[in-house]
């Protein structure tokens, strides 16, 4: 193998490590994010055996960061902050502050100065966007209250992270154990706010008509592949041009570039189409994060260690879940909101990783932030199941109230309630598929129902007055809340065979007869989905050409005033042929 490739070498080793990695650590269902770092633990310097080239690791972290901050602005909804902008608000910076006090007192017991104590405070004041959404994913609470409280704190921790961003290196001699003046301090901050300022304004009065406008030619043109580069640019164009114009971070400029972006009827298109991407070059972000990791630590320093764990996991979940109580909510939806919250990540590992560059928090406190990310995100899983099973508890052990209550317990507040209907049709996937076969449906006047796990998509349908669960229809309690027993028929409208072999085997365990039609991209796909169970399995190629063969007219059309020429009449006749006769 050649050794002058450091790049390729880099790339494969780690993403390879990676797959497999997170593939354990999703098998005993912990975040995949863990094997991430844990790959980049194998391949830094720390460890033994092969050493990835740190600085291109780092480089490739940047493109990481900026894509994984587009997708923080793409999901960004004011709509969903100002929902819960009552306890959200407040809440989140309540706890952003508690949570920084109890990390400035670890700092203080290690003898640190108030910048870095600030700085690591900080940082573990701020959950992680992945593992929180597949927490609340899982057990379908996003579309529930508790769930839109925690996405809209959520919501202001990163914008508060965001602006942390931004005014650190402006405020870094302040913050740092060297003597400054401040009038030099105001005056760089009052700068850095300036070019921020000129900025944002130039995103919000041209960036937002400007970006749409490109987004929606490209998309005109049909080439899907033109768009999937488009949207990269955007991304990739807008961060660089914010550092090297404004000298904003490229954080910062993904993020408006993204929520700009989200403003347009294709930002959804624009998301899934720079996820595969994004999510590969946010696995390397992780794994440069890893290589800075000293396992050692955990023997050297086990004390800072369990205290950093301790603030983390005990002392911000205990401050999120009074802070709930106090504002009147129930207990389920503060011990959601304190477990969701009882992790740190990507938001963690960027903070700790300026103030050490900026020389502001020492090289062992990112390694207690580090330990601390992976530690955390070990236990999360645990704490949901804790929570799972005080529901389960709490609701078989309460008694039955004398009244009816004015409102549903809290621990019931997010179960699903079987539709009315029967003798219905099923509908799995609200795509460009499943809305032309409901549209069809609408036309013949039969019921239906429709399952889609996107958010915007079931708002949409539940604005329009059409039945619809939100959730995964191969979830047991999904299937028996759309009433599949009782179904006419069942349409799986989703491209994903895998997903839709889970719902067919679901559906035929609920009902042996009832009539499944789902849609397959190959015979091999058919002949899976086939053998799971369902009744038919259309292929799009072959609908595409039934539908065009038939559309052939057995001799050209001729319209009243085309004019009777003798070519006319001779090219008729050649185009005819034998049906002619």
């Amino acid at each position: 193998m050649p050794h002058h490739t450091p790049l390729i070498s880099t790339i494969v080793v780690g993403l390879v490590l990676a797959f497999i990695l997170g593939a354990v650590a999703h098998r005993f269902r912990i975040s995949p994010l863990v094997g991430y770092l844990l790959a980049g633990v194998l391949v830094g310097p720390f460890t033994p055996g092969y050493v990835a080239n740190q600085s291109l690791a780092n480089e490739l972290a940047e493109i990481g960061v900026i894509l994984l901050m587009f997708g923080v602005g793409l999901h960004f909804s004011l709509k969903d902050l100002l929902s819960v902008k009552a306890i959200a608000i407040p809440g989140a910076i309540v706890q952003i502050t508690l949570a920084t006090l109890l990390g400035m007192g670890l700092a203080w017991s290690l003898g640190w100065p108030i910048g870095a104590g600030i700085v690591f405070g900080l940082a573990l004041s701020v959950a992680s966007t992945v593992v929180l959404l597949r927490a609340l994913q899982e057990r379908r609470l996003v579309e529930t209250e508790r769930g839109h409280i925690a996405v809209g704190w959520l919501i202001v921790e990163d914008l508060a992270m965001v602006l942390t961003l931004v005014l650190l290196p402006a405020i870094a001699k302040a913050l740092s154990d060297t003597p400054s003046d401040p009038s030099s301090i105001v005056l760089s901050l009052a700068i850095t706010l300036g070019k921020v300022a000129a900025f944002v304004a130039i995103m919000l009065i041209v960036g937002r008509r400007v970006i749409p406008w490109i987004l929606h030619f490209v998309a005109h043109t049909g080439s899907r592949e033109l768009f999937r580069l488009c949207v990269l640019a955007i991304a990739l164009g807008v961060a660089y041009g914010a550092a090297v114009l404004f000298g904003v971070s490229f954080a910062l400029g993904a993020f408006f570039a993204g929520m700009v972006l989200s403003e347009s009827e294709l930002s959804h298109r624009a998301a899934s189409e720079s996820l595969p991407l994004r999510d590969a070059f946010a696995v390397l972000f992780f794994i440069s994060v890893g290589m800075l990791f000293d396992p050692t630590i955990l023997i050297r320093d086990l004390g800072p260690v369990l205290a950093t764990l301790f603030i983390i996991v005990v002392g911000k979940s205990l401050a999120a879940l009074v802070i709930v109580r106090l504002f009147g909510h129930p207990r389920g939806t503060a011990l959601t909101i304190a477990a969701s919250l009882a992790q740190i990540g990507e938001f963690s590992f960027i903070l700790a990783g300026l103030g050490v560059d900026l020389q502001i928090l020492p090289e062992r406190g990112r390694d207690l932030v580090l330990a601390g990310a992976i530690l955390s995100i070990l236990v999360n899983p645990f704490l949901f199941t804790l929570l799972d099973k005080w529901v389960a508890r709490y609701e078989t052990k309460k008694p039955a109230p004398a009244v009816e209550p004015t409102a549903a317990p809290d621990a019931a507040e997010d179960t699903l309630p079987r539709t009315s209907l029967t003798d219905h049709v099923v509908v799995v996937g609200h795509g460009q598929v499943g809305q032309f076969v409901a549209a069809k449906l609408r036309e013949a006047g039969l019921p239906y129902l429709v399952i889609e796990n996107n958010d915007d998509r079931v708002a949409k349908l539940r604005h329009d007055g059409i039945s619809v669960i939100a959730g995964n229809a191969a979830d047991p309690s999904v299937a028996a809340a759309a009433n599949i027993g009782a179904a006419r028929c069942l349409l799986i409208a989703i491209p994903d065979t895998f997903e839709s072999g889970q719902i067919v085997e679901q559906a035929r365990a609920i009902n042996p007869l009832l009539p499944i039609i789902a849609r397959g991209h190959s015979d091999a796909e058919r002949e899976h989905l086939a053998r799971l169970g369902a009744t038919r399995v259309m292929l799009g190629k072959e609908e595409i050409g039934r539908a065009l063969a038939d559309s052939i007219p057995a001799r050209p059309p001729t319209a009243p005033d085309r004019p009777k020429t003798v070519e006319n009449d001779m090219r008729a006749q050649e185009v005819a042929g034998p049906a002619a006769e």
